[in-house]
């Protein structure tokens, strides 16, 4: 093991490797070059503390015994289904329907809003846009239980929504980066009308479980583990095994816990929405989109994976991104998935499900949306999204009818 002065020294190398090749009137572009590597490093695994208001509510107008809401027209606002609408410092809840009128040359939309939750939405003026539409189970007229995990950072909340008619499988709703447990409350009415009892967890870092140690996301690197302590949970529970339906970031969670956990044996099949196959692809998508040079997104992605890094991005280990690049472990991929993605995902694009699916017809198949934008494919098209689940996963039910040898 290297002592700190080792450490040390190969750090200032590395990180002044720039300087000493093209001579010292470069040292302030390398630093420049360092400086916004390191910022870019360490915005992909910290978390954000609140969800910002960051979405203008105009105008709120009364229709009747109904209301319309005036919005910021942004790429998320104009896209046609129903969505969540947070506001004063998420306090507040709407539920928002249909578009009624949108004018592009004022930036504004006109929606319904279907109910109001909590809050006055009349006095707010700003709010977060969401694919969530609830924030409890109880908003959707479902009995839950709060159960508790013991993850190894420490106890972390978790819903358990029971089936009307429960088999031997479970659905681990896992949710993705930014996100909390409400991620996957959409996804328990096609839980339970396939017999499945549903567990929405927390998990280390995503503000309702403790913080690990390095209060750093591990991009599935880490969190695995906690899936890992729900799945035991749902076995205790009675469970014969489970399905792993995972969102975004919540993907590659699921994915590595198939891969890795100690009762992956125990993960029936994995229904994936907008998940992250190949986190290099990602950070390079994130990258153009932020007009990074792509020589400065490739430093930061050497802080990411460099033991070094550390000390910038604050990680307590780096994160290996190999097996985090389900493109190139194609073949290694053996529980069967279902992946639902927008070709027009802006966040993380689909370009690497789509070659997972081709390289592995066997075990992953590829249901392409598109006007979803990123992780909102049940949004806009909740049917075809809830067949698509029911179709595919039915038939890998029910294995349990006759004993088990």
């Amino acid at each position: 093991m290297a002592t700190s002065e080792t450490q040390s020294s190969a750090w200032l190398k590395w990180g002044a490797l720039g300087a000493g090749a093209v001579g010292a009137g470069a040292v302030a572009v390398v630093t420049a070059t360092s400086g916004l590597a390191a910022y870019f490093a360490r915005r992909v695994v910290t978390p954000d503390k609140h969800r910002p208001d960051d979405l203008a509510i105009l105008a709120v107008i009364a229709d009747g015994p109904r209301l319309q809401v005036v919005l910021e027209a942004t790429p998320d606002t104009i896209i046609e289904g129903n969505y969540g609408l947070f506001f004063s410092g998420s306090q507040g809840h709407a539920i928002i329907g249909p578009i009624i009128s949108y004018v592009p040359r004022e930036g504004s939309i006109t929606r319904e809003v279907i109910t109001v939750h909590s809050g006055d939405l009349r006095t707010a003026t700003a709010g977060w846009w969401s694919g969530n539409l609830y924030s409890h189970p109880e908003q959707m007229g479902l009995e839950s239980e709060d159960v508790t995990l013991n993850l190894p950072d420490g106890p972390a909340p978790a819903w358990l929504v029971p089936a009307p008619n429960p088999g031997h499988t479970w659905a681990i709703m896992v949710h993705g980066r930014g996100a909390t447990r409400i991620e996957g409350l959409r996804a328990v009415p096609t839980a339970h009308r396939l017999g499945m009892n549903a567990l929405l967890i927390s998990y280390r870092n995503d503000g309702d479980a403790p913080k690990a140690s390095d209060g750093r996301y591990g991009l599935g690197v880490t969190e695995w583990a906690d899936v890992e302590v729900a799945i035991d949970f749902a076995i205790s529970r009675g469970a014969k095994d489970v399905v792993l339906f995972g969102n975004s970031m919540g993907g590659a969670i699921s994915l590595q816990t198939a891969d890795v956990a100690r009762n992956r044996k125990h993960v029936l099949a994995m229904v994936l929405d907008g998940p992250v196959i190949n986190w290099i692809d990602v950070l390079a998508h994130q990258a153009q989109l932020n007009k990074i040079p792509n020589y400065i997104g490739r430093y930061a992605q050497l802080m990411l994976t460099h033991p070094l890094g550390r000390r910038i991005t604050g990680l307590a280990a780096p994160v290996n991104f190999k097996s985090l690049d389900w493109v190139s472990r194609a073949v290694e991929l053996r529980t069967p998935s279902l992946i639902l993605h927008s070709i027009d995902d802006d966040f993380v694009p689909y370009g690497p499900t789509a070659e997972l699916a081709k390289r592995n017809p066997e075990m992953v198949t590829f249901e392409p949306f598109s006007k979803a934008r990123h992780t909102k494919e049940w949004n806009v098209e909740p049917s075809r999204w809830e067949n698509a689940v029911e179709t595919w996963l039915r038939p890998r039910l029910g294995r349990y009818a006759l004993p088990r040898e």
